[in-house]
């Protein structure tokens, strides 16, 4: 049985080969700060953050899709994994997806914590080959595709061709950052107190990069900075607009980047088949008419465009056997195997 993983700041997504994607859970632990027991992962612990006594601490064990709580991912890890893998006596090859551009210790990081759970090989896949793959485009002939993969924590923009990424860039700057900003803005404006579920939730309810058609409101609820007592205010699209726009444009400005270092003959190839744009953040209204407006490119949003990634490395599983035959004449989209 081959496996593949897609640990994202926000969700942690499995793929098993032939039944496809079979879970999608937030990549969130809760554990006992006394004696470090693992209490709850995924939904059930994203349930609890913000919510929990002083004696259970509910973290994010990935942020900005590197590693930084490496116990507790090998624990989560392990916990997920044996929902979907319920008998050990199979080691599986797992395929997992990461930022192009983390160092060696931050893959090992990646590698080991997988590998705790008993597996018979890791390899590793960059983020923007992994999505591009997920949404159908084909990577691996002489023709440039253009990918910008938007997620939670990073950022990730690619020009890729023949199996390879020609030029690419990651910014630490994804869906969380535009959710703080929301936070800001709100305690700012209004004294009003609030956690990144409720920013979340305003985003995705009424998160817009161009002027709304229709003004419409969304009920944020937290708590008066100055009285301390339970408070809520009705905030528009507009309004939040104005706070999207200015991380947003950021992004567009790294994407403008890539785009001034592809070689000319892969940018025709851009320009007649337009930017992919995949991840979360590809569902906020306008997003890809901003990056066509400000590009001259056009713009196509993916189908399923949070699934873009482990459905990628889905695919990717196919190519294990060619990397385990040596054929080093072969093209494939791997990077690594550990």
């Amino acid at each position: 049985m081959d496996i593949a993983m897609d640990l994202g700041s926000c969700r942690t997504r499995i793929f098993i080969d032939k039944k496809g994607k079979v879970l999608d859970e937030a990549s969130v632990a809760a554990y006992n700060v006394n004696t470090n027991e693992i209490i709850a992962v995924g939904d059930e612990a994203y349930a609890m953050l913000g919510k929990t006594p002083d004696s259970i601490n509910a973290v994010f064990p990935i942020e900005n899709s590197v590693i930084s709580e490496s116990n507790l991912i090998e624990d989560t890890i392990n916990i997920l994994l044996k929902h979907v893998c319920t008998s050990k006596i199979v080691m599986p090859r797992v395929v997992a997806a990461i930022p192009g551009d983390i160092t060696e210790v931050e893959k090992r990081a990646v590698v080991n914590a997988i590998s705790s759970f008993g597996v018979r090989r890791v390899y590793l896949i960059e983020n923007t080959k992994a999505a591009a793959m997920g949404s159908g485009a084909d990577i691996m002939s002489p023709y440039g595709t253009m990918i910008a993969d938007l997620g939670g924590g990073t950022s990730n923009i690619a020009v890729l061709s023949l199996g390879g990424i020609s030029v690419s860039k990651c910014i630490k700057l994804g869906g969380n950052i535009l959710d703080d900003e929301i936070v800001k803005y709100i305690k700012n404006k209004y004294s009003l107190i609030i956690g990144n579920s409720m920013a979340e939730n305003c985003k995705k309810a009424i998160g817009c990069l161009v002027e709304p058609e229709e003004e419409t409101t969304f009920r944020v609820k937290g708590r008066d900075a100055v009285g301390g007592l339970p408070r809520f205010v009705d905030v528009t699209a507009s309004e939040i607009m104005n706070v999207l726009l200015p991380p947003a444009m950021e992004i567009v400005g790294a994407i403008k980047d890539v785009l001034e270092e592809t070689p000319p003959e892969l940018i025709g190839d851009i320009y007649t088949d337009g930017i992919i744009i995949t991840g979360g953040l590809a569902r906020i209204k306008g997003f890809a008419k901003l990056i066509a407006n400000s590009t001259g490119i056009a713009v196509k949003i993916a189908d399923n465009p949070e699934d873009c990634v482990i459905n990628g490395c889905g695919k990717a599983i196919s190519y294990i056997s060619e990397v385990e035959k040596n054929a080093k004449t072969e093209l494939h989209p791997l990077m690594a195997a550990y």
